[in-house]
C-alpha cells in the first residue's frame, strides 16, 4: 500500500526544469532512498512530499490528500504528521538540546510543560543523547547535532519522516550509528520514511526501496537487491562510480 505518491510532477525553477513527470511511489511503513547526481532534484522531492514546493503540473498525493487542494491552515495542519531532518541539522544556536527538541510540542500542541518534558526526555533517549540535553548546539560534534535534528523531527510521533543527506560528512562510524538510528525510529514509530542519501552503504543497510532521479524523472526504482543488478547502465555507471558510462561528465 502507498503512504504517498508522486505522479506525473514537472517542477521548474526559472529556466532550469528539475523535474519532468516525474512518478514515485512511497510504500507505507518502508524506508525508501533517493538516489542520483548531485542537483537532480532529490531535496525537492522531499519538499514536494511536506508541502513546501507545490509542483507546476502532476500531483503530490500524501494519505489519499492532494496537496495542491490544501489551503494554508490546512498544510499547516498536514505538516504536523510529518518530520522533517534537514541536511545541517538546522537547530537553533540560542537554544538547548532539549528546547530544540521541545520547540514543535511548544508549537504545535497543548501538552503541559511536564508532559512536554517527558516526551522530549524519551526522545532524546531514543536517538542516545539524553546526557546532552542541557548543551548547546555549537557544543556537539556533527553526528550528535545530526541526532538531535532527528529527535526534532520525530518528537510529535510523525507518520512520515523526510531525511535530507543525513549521513553527508561524517565518518564512516558516525554513519553506522546514524543509518541505525533511521532505522531505529522507522520501527518504533511505526512510521514511513523518506531518505535522500548518496552513501550507498547507508543506503543498502537501511532501504526497503530506492528509486534513482536522473534528468528528472524516476529512471529505477525497487528493493537494493533490484537496483543492484539494474541493466539499466546510467544506474550501474553512478553505482559504481565509474567515469565510463552515459552520464555527461
Amino acid at each position: 500500500m502507498n503512504f504517498a505518491r508522486i505522479d506525473g510532477v514537472s517542477l521548474s525553477f526559472g529556466d532550469k526544469v528539475v523535474l519532468q513527470n516525474c512518478s514515485l511511489d512511497i510504500k507505507a511503513g518502508a524506508i525508501t532512498c533517493l538516489i542520483g547526481l548531485s542537483g537532480s532534484g532529490k531535496s525537492t522531492i522531499l519538499r514536494l512530499l511536506n508541502g513546501l514546493r507545490k509542483p507546476d503540473s502532476g500531483r503530490v498525493i500524501v494519505k489519499s490528500t492532494d496537496l495542491s487542494t490544501l489551503r494554508s491552515e490546512g498544510l499547516i495542519d498536514f505538516r504536523r504528521k510529518i518530520g522533517f531532518a534537514f541536511q545541517f541539522a538546522a537547530l537553533f544556536d540560542s537554544l538547548s538540546v532539549a528546547d530544540n527538541v521541545a520547540l514543535p510540542l511548544r508549537e504545535n500542541t497543548k501538552m503541559k510543560p511536564s508532559e512536554i518534558d517527558r516526551t522530549v526526555h524519551v526522545t532524546l533517549e531514543s536517538v542516545g543523547l539524553e546526557h546532552v540535553k542541557d548543551r548547546m548546539p555549537s557544543e556537539l560534534s556533527g553526528g550528535m547535532l545530526k541526532r538531535a535534528g532527528f529527535a526534532r523531527a520525530v518528537v510529535n510521533n510523525p507518520e512520515l519522516v523526510l531525511y535530507d543527506e543525513p549521513t553527508t560528512g561524517l565518518d564512516p562510524i558516525i554513519t553506522h550509528i546514524l543509518t541505525d538510528t533511521i532505522k531505529r525510529l522507522r520501527r518504533q514509530l511505526n512510521s514511513t520514511a523518506v531518505v535522500v542519501s548518496h552513501d550507498l552503504a547507508s543506503i543498502y543497510a537501511m532501504a526497503d526501496y530506492v528509486a534513482m532521479l536522473f534528468e528528472g524523472a524516476i529512471i529505477e526504482y525497487g528493493t537494493v537487491e533490484e537496483i543492484q543488478k539494474s541493466p539499466n547502465p546510467i544506474v550501474q555507471q553512478f553505482l559504481q562510480g565509474s567515469e565510463v558510462g552515459p552520464i555527461p561528465l
